[in-house]
């Protein structure tokens, strides 16, 4: 799987039609469709503004909306392109400006697929790394020995708690998991309990 590094757009033209193509980093179908509802209000097309979601390692959330062109020319085939490139964690939506011909439901398929396709080449990507989240408490004493130990595995702090213990939150690698939980086992003697959130 893939997930973007950044957002990207890309113009294609049909018949005087201007289909406008950006993809953005998304980790929620609710900030999938934020967004889209942030982009009926600004953009000026007067029109249609067409979108496709993917989330998961697996794809396995996703959705997709025509909104108001004749159902099935353009949500479903923007999502097929966009679960066949492999990324995730993706929205993509595509702004209609007619230019004053009518391109029909074959030819409304293939203006928003060929635009999909467009702005999915010029979009920079990477590879999606499932990731553990864990919680460790440690005694004050081995707080900078586990921050040093911990660093080589890629584990990214994100929260730290000072009371009795140092709660430290944080995530990384799944891959790392084992090696983490063993060089943790040898600095505090089996004392330093893990609690492993869901991996994303």
């Amino acid at each position: 799987m893939l997930i973007l590094k950044n957002t990207a757009m890309a113009e294609t033209k049909v018949k005087n039609s201007r289909f406008v193509a950006e993809v953005h980093p998304i980790h929620s179908a609710e900030e999938a469709k934020e967004l889209w509802r942030h982009k009926k209000e600004t953009y000026d097309n007067g029109g249609h503004i067409v979108y496709a979601f993917t989330i998961g390692p697996q794809q396995n959330v996703c959705g997709c909306s025509d909104d108001g062109e004749p159902s099935g020319t353009a949500g479903r085939p923007v999502l097929a392109v966009l679960k066949g490139s492999g990324l995730t964690d993706t929205l993509l939506t595509i702004a209609r400006y007619f230019g004053g011909t009518k391109l029909g439901t074959g030819g409304l398929v293939h203006a928003y697929s060929n635009a999909a396709k467009a702005v999915l080449e010029v979009a920079e990507t990477k590879e999606l790394i499932p990731m553990s989240h864990l919680t460790l408490t440690i005694p004050y004493t081995l707080y900078n020995t586990v921050l040093n130990r911990i660093k080589p595995f890629g584990f990214e702090v994100s929260e730290e708690q000072f009371s009795d213990d140092v709660s430290i939150s944080g995530s990384l690698p799944e891959e790392k998991l084992p090696q983490l939980q063993a060089t943790l086992q040898e600095i505090g003697n089996g004392k330093i309990p893990v609690c492993c959130k869901d991996s994303l």
